[in-house]
């Protein structure tokens, strides 16, 4: 058992680290609220992160700010919830239409390795060191 968590906290590790490194290479992170964009500054990502639902913006809203800002990927990190996977699917289709990759492959790792436990990009802090917490006692 505190093996196969051991794993699991590596691997989230090792996501945050190669997220944390194409952030700061520039791409793009689109996450759902302004806590989202809190956890992933504690988690160590410092480059541009976009909210996508807070003060009243649209998906039409979020998808001409990307268009005005020429970018050509951008990393969707929505909810893992089901809200937040139908909105990754909308997200993506949109940006895929205004040319745009949308790489999903750190929010479909993130669903596979904590989906069942965290619903949101918000919990992933806390689901981080609750993990730290059970393998460092065993």
């Amino acid at each position: 058992m505190s093996t196969h968590l051991k794993e699991k906290e590596e691997k989230i590790q090792q996501l945050l680290e190669h997220l944390a490194e194409e952030s700061a290479k520039g791409t793009l992170i689109i996450v759902e609220g302004k806590n989202d964009v809190e956890t992933l500054r504690t988690l160590g990502i410092e480059g541009k992160i976009i909210t996508a639902k807070t003060g009243g913006k649209t998906l039409l809203d979020v998808l001409s700010e990307l268009e005005e800002s020429n970018v050509t990927e951008v990393i969707l990190l929505l909810d893992f919830d089901r809200r937040g996977r139908e909105w990754t699917k909308r997200v993506q289709q949109h940006l895929e239409k205004q040319r745009i990759k949308a790489n999903i492959k750190f929010w479909l790792e993130l669903l596979a390795l904590a989906g069942d436990e965290v619903k949101d990009v918000e919990g992933l802090a806390s689901y981080v060191e609750t993990l730290k917490r059970k393998t460092s006692n065993s």
